[in-house]
């Protein structure tokens, strides 16, 4: 069996890539994800995400998918940690999207220099 690609399909194709590429871009903002991070996250996490003390994990280079999921437990109470509950209730769905955006955009730093 052999498929053949017509123009109709390639448009399509194209048409969905260029969407989802857009509703992408879309989805956060990174500006408004350091501005939070400045204000909120920073003091533990550092700016860049790359916390160099043991007690606050580095969240650079992080899947969005998993940041977001876990600020969205602290703030409801399915993870438990007061610390992290307290900052994440403060946190609106889209400061969530945002900050979460930022730090999976951030270089991550696996070893740090003596």
């Amino acid at each position: 069996m052999t498929t053949t690609t017509t123009p109709t399909t390639k448009f399509i194709a194209v048409a969905a890539a260029a969407l989802f590429a857009a509703a992408s871009a879309q989805a956060a903002d990174l500006a408004a994800g350091k501005a939070t991070v400045e204000k909120v996250c920073q003091a533990c996490h550092q700016l860049d995400g790359n916390s160099p003390a043991p007690d606050f994990p580095k969240l650079a280079g992080q899947h969005q998918d998993y940041l977001a999921k876990a600020l969205r437990d602290y703030k409801s109470g399915a993870r438990k940690n007061a610390i992290m509950a307290g900052f994440a209730t403060t946190l609106t769905p889209k400061d969530i999207e945002n900050v979460s955006a930022y730090y999976a955009a951030q270089p991550a730093v696996l070893i740090d220099k003596f």
